[in-house]
């Protein structure tokens, strides 16, 4: 995941004790140092949680700049979603 012959920069922030010791414990446990850990930590978050808030935001440019679809179009799509997922329950119970 990390590629360590990227280019680097120097980043100084305070983080909680109790999460230095998990960093530290992983680090420990998977042999290696603890920025390596914490950089993949980052990573992730970035993947997953930084990209649906970066989804969003682009969301919401597209709608200030009025590039929306009708409002019947997107009613139709809740519907079949939500019938769908009716569907779904049903075969699961």
């Amino acid at each position: 995941m990390p590629d360590d012959h990227a280019a680097t920069s120097h980043v100084s922030l305070r983080v909680p004790q109790d999460i230095i010791e998990a960093f530290d414990h992983l680090a420990a446990t998977l042999d290696r140092p603890r920025s390596w850990v914490m950089l993949r930590a980052l990573r992730q978050y970035l993947d997953e949680e930084g990209a649906e808030i970066a989804e969003d935001i682009e969301s919401l440019a597209e709608l200030d700049r009025g590039e929306s679809g009708p409002l019947e179009e997107s009613i139709e799509v809740v519907r079949r979603i939500i019938g769908a997922s009716g569907k779904t329950r049903a075969r699961q119970k």
